[in-house]
């Protein structure tokens, strides 16, 4: 297995020099800035990035406003008063984009997130105190309990709310494979989950880096991402 200062020297020299891979590296939020989020914003980016997955990104995000207004700016609490006829009656407004099978994973994770603040006082806490060494165990935990959260819908979620993982894009599967850092043939199987996550924690333990930057300095390093 390589080790991380190879794999950042091979990015860096693809993308021209440091500071522009710098540059190019996510940020991710503290556990404390994790667990002061909103628990709204959690099912918001949920459900952005389920109505994201096999769709034009853009669309979705020019439609967000109406989302948030027509969804009660994502309080869980408000909508599972709902009834099942007024979520139909809602899939069907053109404000929105109509997918009655994914507007109702919006009903399914606000349960899950209201089941969660009950142990944990909120769902933010839920997942600013998950192991850090353990984030495939978290992807797993939303694809059992949640809807649709399965494959990299859920991974993508939290890397845009600011929790520090890595994502199986194309290129970093593809090197992981390359390089036999995982022996499974599919990124979704628990071996794969385990191999990557064992991968990432020396990784991380190397450079200390976050799972984030080590993520997309591997998918720089590989692939067409030249400068």
């Amino acid at each position: 297995m390589e080790r991380f200062d190879q794999i950042y020297q091979r990015a860096a020299e693809r993308k021209g020099g440091e500071a522009t891979l710098e540059a190019l590296l996510p940020n991710s939020l503290s556990r404390e800035a994790l667990a002061a989020l909103d628990d709204s914003r959690y099912l918001a980016q949920f459900t952005k990035s389920v109505f994201q997955s096999g769709f034009v990104w853009r669309v979705v995000e020019q439609k967000w406003s109406d989302f948030e207004q027509h969804f009660f700016h994502f309080e869980p609490d408000t909508l599972l008063l709902l009834s099942d006829e007024q979520w139909e009656q809602k899939a069907k407004d053109p404000k929105i984009i109509r997918n009655l099978s994914k507007v109702m994973t919006i009903k399914h994770n606000a349960q899950m997130i209201y089941d969660l603040q009950f142990e944990h006082k909120s769902f933010a806490r839920f997942i600013a105190n998950w192991p850090e060494e353990d984030i495939v165990g978290l992807w797993q935990y939303l694809k059992k309990h949640g809807k649709r959260l399965g494959g990299n819908t859920g991974p993508y979620a939290l890397r845009q709310l600011g929790v520090d993982t890595f994502i199986f894009t194309n290129d970093v599967w593809a090197y992981l494979k390359a390089h036999n850092v995982v022996t499974a043939t599919s990124p979704t199987s628990k071996k794969a989950m385990q191999e990557a996550q064992d991968a990432f924690n020396r990784w991380r333990q190397e450079s200390g880096r976050s799972f984030a930057a080590i993520s997309r300095t591997i998918a720089m390093g590989v692939g067409e991402n030249y400068i």
